[in-house]
């Protein structure tokens, strides 16, 4: 299992350009399309944050993060 992560300002057009494998080389590679977590910010620089910190998080960290509000791992409609 693949994660990706980033950080976008209008998560449902950035969905729509990783389905249309316009968006980013990671999630073309490794065909990472689907949602299954995402975080909410007012403020962009906390949004940046989070997104580096997560970056830096094992594998089965992030997973259990996902867990907690996503428990079966369904992929999101937004």
């Amino acid at each position: 299992m693949t994660f990706y992560i980033g950080v976008t300002t209008n998560l449902s057009k950035r969905l729509n350009e990783h389905y249309d494998e316009i968006a980013s080389k990671f999630t073309k590679k490794y065909n990472v399309k689907d949602l299954i977590y995402f975080e909410t910010f007012s403020d962009i620089e906390q949004a940046i944050k989070r997104e580096k910190q997560l970056k830096n998080w094992h594998k089965e960290w992030k997973l259990n993060l996902i867990k907690t509000v996503n428990p079966t791992l369904k992929i999101l409609d937004y």
